[in-house]
């Protein structure tokens, strides 16, 4: 398929050169050349025979013509591996929590957790602290609590004081201290001594801060680096006219950096056979190793790379416009929302009806426009708590299910690395979906990508229940067969592939949707915020499973399965008709100069009358 210019390709595609380091067109030194040190002068940066001729298309064309994806740039591709490096360390420690918790050390094993050499440990588990099921679900669930609520606060100081870069530093800098301290609980002696739980719980806290500073900026400050920040008209090498689209730019970076994440969980599969085969102090070493990439990369690129500065007062701007539309409209006509109430507190309707302002309004027409559009996005995000339950399953239950299935000398965890092995072999099948329901001009809307993700989790949860129920009918023990000393089910391991391959193909639908409706419709100012409120849903889904975690065990394992079935069925057909709405795309949301602050009108009392007037940032009262 034709291409404007070169973009990166999920299965195999070089990174363009870095023109501003030397040689290359103005247009490309353009797109990075700044007079502030890191606030370019971004244009579309698309390369193109027609570089000069940048042409907005109309309402018409915008809907006629094929949209394509404009370049990614190596410093983009660059964050991708920060991503790859921060994920695996991630996923690499967190994989070990379960067996660490639940079981104890195993009979002829090394004292480390591993299990014992030979036939004796053929169907063994790792463990190490014997705490139970009910513990180690309270644990992982408690981790992924917090790894995605801390977001929030992550995502507030981002937009508001530090900027997304500083505070990824601090995330990256705190992680390290977490995996230092990880290390220490696994240490043989102290599992011996009885006292490994406090340090191990101490650093699975400070790893989810690390992951709460990092995980909201990272994706956002990838996305900022896009070089096309509104439609325009491009002709390709044979003669097409096409839209270089800034939202479908996004919608392909989101897609390669979910990629880069399932490639650093893919180290979960080392995990699963170090703590297995050598123990526990070296599984949760080597993420720590692995986390040394990230500060390297980091100090190579960053003079590279576009930072949106922090703007100290979007937050409150917000809060201000939320309390006005409600203060206005009224609570329930709020809720019903529509266009005439988001007009009624914009300030040019008030100036033509009251004939004044009030001193407190201080955002432009835009402003609440961009909040309206954010609100809306933020609002189909929770139905994505129902999808990630039936990714993985309520608490530790399909920890539990594996527990009681026969493993032929295979880690009891070990399939679960197919949920990230499915992500990274169909993301790049997706990919080419994409681009060929583009290229005929029928693009899949991001409701009904949804929509398709739910169907997914719905069918993965019936294959569950059914797992689960021949799992009772075949064990020693019935219907409580997961602690079953008697033996286990025959049902081999194998059978639980479907439910990590098919949320994995899930994922690429669900959370690659999350993340663009999240960066492409959130405030200019207001990025990281509005893309950890979509991660904070996550934090919704384990908050569930820790409730729950005293009653997901035998003998009521497969009501679960079946409950979430049927909620993941009836959202297949909520996304395209409450929320058919988010379907229409946004043309330009990644201003750089409201980013900055620049665009956005304030008012200001002038020192000479005394009189407020309308200003705009960056000019002089």
């Amino acid at each position: 398929m034709s291409q404007v210019a070169p973009t990166l390709d999920l299965i195999a595609a070089p990174a363009p050169p870095p023109a501003y380091l030397g040689g290359g067109s103005d247009k490309e030194k353009n797109v990075y050349a700044s007079d502030d040190d890191h606030t370019p002068n971004v244009t579309s940066g698309v390369g193109s025979e027609n570089d000069d001729d940048e042409i907005e298309p109309t309402e018409e064309e915008y809907e006629k013509l094929r949209k394509v994806p404009a370049t990614i740039h190596w410093p983009a591709i660059a964050l991708c591996l920060v991503e790859i490096a921060e994920r695996a360390s991630y996923y690499g420690s967190k994989k070990p929590f379960a067996n660490f918790v639940r079981g104890a050390l195993p009979k002829g094993g090394n004292g480390a957790g591993a299990v014992a050499k030979g036939a004796a440990g053929k169907n063994q588990t790792a463990g190490a602290l014997g705490m139970g099921s009910v513990a180690a679900s309270a644990v992982t669930s408690t981790f992924t609590f917090l790894s995605y609520v801390i977001p929030i606060l992550g995502g507030i100081i981002a937009d508001t004081k530090w900027g997304r870069w500083k505070t990824i530093c601090v995330g990256v800098a705190i992680g390290a201290v977490a995996h230092v301290i990880l290390v220490v609980p696994a240490i043989p002696s102290v599992i011996a001594s009885g006292h490994a739980f406090p340090p191990f719980i101490i650093s699975v806290i400070i790893l989810a801060f690390a992951a709460g500073f990092i995980k909201p900026s990272l994706a956002p400050l990838m996305c900022d680096q896009s070089p096309v920040k509104r439609p325009v008209i491009k002709t390709t090498k044979s003669g097409e006219r096409v839209i270089v689209d800034p939202q479908v730019t996004v919608q392909r970076y989101m897609l390669i950096f979910y990629w880069c994440i399932n490639i650093g969980s893919f180290w979960m599969i080392v995990e699963s056979y170090v703590q297995r085969l050598v123990g526990f102090w070296l599984a949760y070493l080597l993420p720590a190793g692995i986390y040394v990439l990230v500060p390297l990369v980091m100090l190579l690129i960053y003079k590279r790379l576009y930072f949106a500065p922090p703007q100290g007062s979007v937050l409150l701007e917000t809060l201000r416009v939320i309390k006005q539309f409600y203060r206005t409209n009224g609570f329930f006509k709020g809720l019903k929302g529509g266009d005439h109430t988001w007009e009624s507190i914009k300030p040019s309707h008030i100036l033509a009806k009251v004939g004044t302002l009030d001193k407190k309004i201080v955002w432009d027409d835009l402003f609440v426009d961009e909040v309206r559009q954010a609100l809306e996005a933020c609002s189909v995000f929770w139905l994505l708590p129902i999808y990630y339950l039936a990714d993985g399953g309520i608490g530790n239950m399909e920890n539990d299910m594996s527990a009681a299935m026969t493993l032929n000398n295979i880690p009891n965890d070990l399939f679960g690395n197919f949920n990230p092995l499915c992500i990274i072999v169909f993301t790049p099948i997706v990919g080419l979906m994409y681009r060929y329901f583009e290229k005929i001009n029928r693009p899949i809307r991001p409701m009904t990508r949804l929509s398709i993700g739910f169907a997914l989790a719905s069918i993965n949860m019936i294959i569950g229940a059914l797992v689960q129920w021949r799992i009772y009918s075949t064990s020693p023990c019935g219907h409580y067969a997961t602690d079953c000393e008697a033996g286990v089910s025959p049902i081999p391991l194998a059978w639980m592939i479907p439910l990590s391959a098919l949320p994995g193909i899930g994922e690429i639908f669900i959370a690659v949707t999350a993340y663009e409706i999240a960066y492409t419709r959130a405030p200019a100012r207001m990025k990281g915020l509005v893309v950890a409120i979509s991660l904070f849903n996550q934090a919704i889904s384990a908050a569930i499973g820790l409730a729950l975690s005293d009653v997901i065990k035998d003998p009521y394992l497969i009501w679960p399965y079946v409950a979430l079935a049927v909620a993941n069925f009836v959202c297949v057909f909520i996304c395209p008709t409450v929320f058919r709405h988010l379907n229409e795309p946004i043309r330009e949301f990644a201003n750089v100069e409201r980013m900055a602050g620049k665009l956005q009108t304030t008012r200001e009392k002038n020192e000479n009358s005394g009189q407020l007037r309308d200003v705009t940032r960056g000019d002089h009262v």
